[in-house]
């Protein structure tokens, strides 16, 4: 997992509430599953430096035994940072669905209807823009017109998918807008 991803996870997930370490872990690993995990060696480092940024604090509750747990919380100012993240995203966190999914992930912690609209119209534009996984000189391959099988195949399902994906963007607006 990214950094990038990796910091909006941990803030996000903090969002909803504090938590323990290893409860953050599970629920990132859910999140992420199989494709982008997280090792201790690149999440407890991310909370550390989140901890001296001011965004996250950390203190001692009893534990379910007899040893004390660290319970993490955002502060005000890891609160700002996520809202900022959530309302100002990369281009990449637009672009690549893997993390965009993980921008919707915590989209509803914005309070602005307004501003959830337009982090999908982004979405919406670059959905919108003719583009493919191969061209012929500067044009854009359709499916239709790739013999090969596979590659046929990858066009095929990018397409279904991106019109499933901008069929939801275009009502979530409509809701979002009304």
């Amino acid at each position: 997992m990214a950094s990038g991803d990796l910091t909006l996870s941990i803030l996000g997930l903090l969002g909803e509430g504090p938590m323990h370490g290893y409860e953050l872990k599970a629920r990132i690993h859910r999140l992420s599953g199989h494709l982008r995990p997280v090792s201790d060696g690149a999440l407890y480092p991310a909370i550390t430096r989140l901890e001296k940024s001011g965004l996250v604090e950390r203190h001692e509750e009893e534990g379910a035994g007899a040893a004390r747990r660290q319970v993490l919380t955002l502060t005000d100012a890891g609160r700002a940072e996520l809202l900022r993240r959530l309302r100002e995203p990369a281009d990449l966190d637009i672009s690549d669905q893997t993390r965009f999914f993980g921008l919707l992930t915590f989209l509803s912690q914005l309070p602005r209807r307004a501003d959830r609209a337009e982090v999908l119209r982004r979405r919406l534009a670059f959905l919108e823009t003719p583009a493919s996984f191969f061209y012929e000189e500067d044009r854009p391959l359709r499916a239709e017109e790739v013999p090969d099988p596979f590659h046929r195949g990858m066009l095929l399902i990018a397409r279904a998918t991106g019109d499933a994906e901008k069929r939801w963007l275009r009502e979530t607006l409509a809701e979002l807008e009304s």
